[in-house]
């Protein structure tokens, strides 16, 4: 117990500290390339907290764990939008007021309710993978096209990625691929870790595959969205707070579940109704908030963390 212990640990800091790296490198790379900033602003950016959630769940479905996969994005999708929005809302009081963010809630809960159906049967299939990937990629093309109707002559979004992608000087590419690739592979050697560790943790418990994706796998990839929200929360952006909780979920519902079903789709083992169940609720009660601009306050932020709770107790 104590070597899987040690996976699980080691494969969350691979996974962290790789997926951070890699997705910094990217968005270098791709300025020096000339690449959109609104393109590298709405997906290489602002989807890439979502990164461990991909690699954990391909590499699991990949090796037959299909329910650890689905799981993951469950309980990943349930603690952004409850634990993570509970936890920033602790720090500060959280409203999504502007356009982009009402439309993008819309877009989410759409992701998510897409995925709650083509699992409820407790199947995942690559037919159903490729709706997700379809859907992915439609999502991603409208998320660019708002963000270069919102931005549009403001450089706005420009500014913002000079200050991560040129924060020490103008990048090497040749460096900044090298730094990348060892980051990639650093990535997906701690989702490797990642998975077998919780697998071996759950034989040993006779636990099954779908309750630790659903909680500890989960928990652990959204890691770097708790983080990313606290430090926004900190500077008081309470849009990057929410922008990047909506976008990792959209990412999660839809580029993660889909590259897992076509990698290893078919039956799911695990009862997942429970799980679905909450994430749409907590995927409702974000939306309403994004729609409506109403600010989330700490005793709802206490109140979000206690539904964390609650979802972790009812998954067992």
């Amino acid at each position: 117990m104590a070597g899987a212990i040690a996976l699980v640990v080691g494969g969350l800091v691979l996974l962290t500290v790789g997926a951070d790296r890699f997705v910094l490198a990217a968005a270098r790379l791709a300025r020096v390339w000339g690449l959109s900033p609104i393109l590298i602003g709405a997906l290489v950016v602002g989807m890439g907290t979502s990164a461990p959630e991909f690699l954990v769940s391909v590499v699991a479905a990949a090796g037959g764990g299909l329910d650890l996969a689905v799981g993951n994005v469950i309980g990943s999708n349930v603690a952004n939008l409850s634990l993570v929005l509970g936890a920033t809302a602790l720090v500060t009081p959280v409203a999504g007021h502007i356009k982009t963010l009402r439309r993008e809630g819309l877009l989410m809960l759409a992701a998510v309710t897409l995925l709650a159906i083509v699992t409820w049967n407790q199947s995942l299939t690559v037919t159903e993978g490729v709706i997700l990937v379809v859907a992915m990629v439609a999502a991603a093309l409208v998320l660019v096209r708002w963000a270069r109707l919102d931005t549009e002559g403001t450089g706005t979004v420009s500014a913002e990625l000079d200050d991560m992608t040129y924060d020490s000087g103008r990048p090497n590419p040749r460096f900044e691929i090298i730094v990348g690739v060892i980051a990639l592979i650093a990535t997906l050697g701690g989702a490797e870790m990642l998975v077998r560790g919780a697998q071996i943790i759950a034989d040993r418990l006779d636990l099954s595959e779908g309750f630790i994706g659903l909680t500890l796998v989960a928990l652990g990839t959204s890691l770097p969205e708790l983080a990313t929200a606290l430090a926004a929360a900190r500077r008081k952006e309470n849009d990057l707070v929410i922008g990047n909780l909506l976008g990792s979920s959209i990412f999660n519902s839809l580029a993660v579940a889909g590259g897992a079903a076509l990698i290893g789709g078919g039956a799911l083992v695990s009862g997942f109704e429970t799980g679905l169940v909450f994430m749409l609720a907590v995927a409702a009660f974000a939306g309403i908030l994004t729609a409506t601009g109403n600010k989330l306050v700490r005793w709802e932020g206490f109140a979000l963390i206690a539904v964390y709770v609650a979802f972790v107790a009812t998954s067992f």
